[in-house]
């Protein structure tokens, strides 16, 4: 089996720098307790609503930086990968408090479509200025990181910060209809388009997430273009058991079955597929494991992961009659 490494440096969440994002961070928590006082004060349901925003962009920030701290810490044996995850549980638990938050607004928007109260307008206004000063802050200080480009978390963070930038100009925008016409409809109307908002970036960022977690092979690499280059190389007479899939943000691994002959040595061909892969693919974690398929048992010949069949010839008992719990089993039981 080969492996091969990229000679190039990774950026993965646990080398980002975490001064921008505690920055960012200050600035948002600073005036999300303006918002809130503001809104309770002025009876504002979208000033809430845009202080229920910033608050999720609070928790995204201080997930983004726990993230950072935890993926710095060693890999050990029995965690191969190190802590790199957890970037993308901390995007997870964050896309699941954004939709929750969501179902709130859109509940007392409601209720308030049903009786709208009277709303204090020119307070809410101000703050809301200041909370779109805030969004701005923030959203300028994450983008001079660069670290929104290819951080998953970081950039959930970058997006809801952005949202929330918008959602401001929507509660300005409630705030100047009722401060010239008194049509308070217009607070839960815009606390409404706050919220859905709120719910396309965080269905964006589950999605990406829950990807991430499965293991599915990145949106931008088509496997079979990835298969296709590979069995071009010569020497190279097939290839199965491809897998590629995303360790952490900017992190891409792949591994996988090369079926070669005998006419060219393995080295030189392990060389020549991991700069392909890396090159073009921009993929630079690589173990391939090379065989001559012929010359292989039937027992190694049937095990595979592309397809049932192949999947059932790889079930075999643990040693000892012990399951994977380190309870007893029957005897022909199989663990996967």
């Amino acid at each position: 089996m080969g492996r091969v490494h990229g000679d190039h440096v990774h950026e993965p969440v646990g080398s980002s720098k975490p001064r921008p994002l505690a920055l960012a961070l200050a600035i948002t928590v600073f005036f999300l307790v303006i918002e809130v006082a503001g809104g309770l004060l002025t009876n504002s349901l979208a000033l809430l609503a845009d202080a229920g925003h910033m608050a999720t962009d609070a928790a995204a920030l201080a997930l983004a930086l726990f993230a950072v701290w935890l993926a710095r810490r060693p890999a050990t044996p029995a965690r191969s990968f190190g802590f790199y995850r957890a970037e993308v549980l901390a995007a997870l638990a964050n896309a699941a408090t954004l939709i929750v938050i969501c179902f709130f607004i859109f509940w007392e928007a409601i209720q308030r479509l049903i009786e709208p109260p009277a709303v204090d307008t020119l307070p809410m206004l101000v703050i809301a200025v200041l909370g779109l000063a805030a969004n701005a802050g923030s959203a300028l200080v994450l983008i001079r990181s660069g670290m929104h480009t290819h951080d998953l978390n970081v950039r959930g963070a970058f997006l809801h910060v952005v949202g929330d930038l918008l959602g401001s100009v929507g509660t300005i925008a409630a705030a100047v209809v009722m401060l010239a016409t008194g049509w308070y409809l217009a607070d839960p109307i815009l606390s409404i388009g706050i919220g859905l908002l709120i719910l396309r970036s965080a269905w964006r960022l589950l999605w990406d997430s829950v990807d991430v977690l499965l293991e599915a092979t990145p949106a931008h690499i088509d496997p079979a273009e990835v298969r296709h280059a590979m069995q071009q190389v010569r020497g190279v007479e097939g290839v199965h058991d491809l897998h590629i899939w995303t360790v952490t943000s900017g992190l891409v691994a792949l591994s996988g079955h090369v079926e070669v002959n005998d006419r060219r040595d393995w080295h030189e061909m392990l060389i020549e597929l991991a700069a392909l892969l890396r090159e073009r693919f921009g993929i630079a974690h690589v173990t391939l494991q090379p065989e001559q398929h012929r010359r292989l048992p039937e027992p190694f010949r049937g095990c595979s992961l592309d397809s049932p069949e192949g999947q059932s010839a790889c079930l075999v008992p643990l040693p000892g009659g012990l399951n994977r719990d380190g309870r007893s089993i029957e005897p022909g039981v199989t663990q996967r």
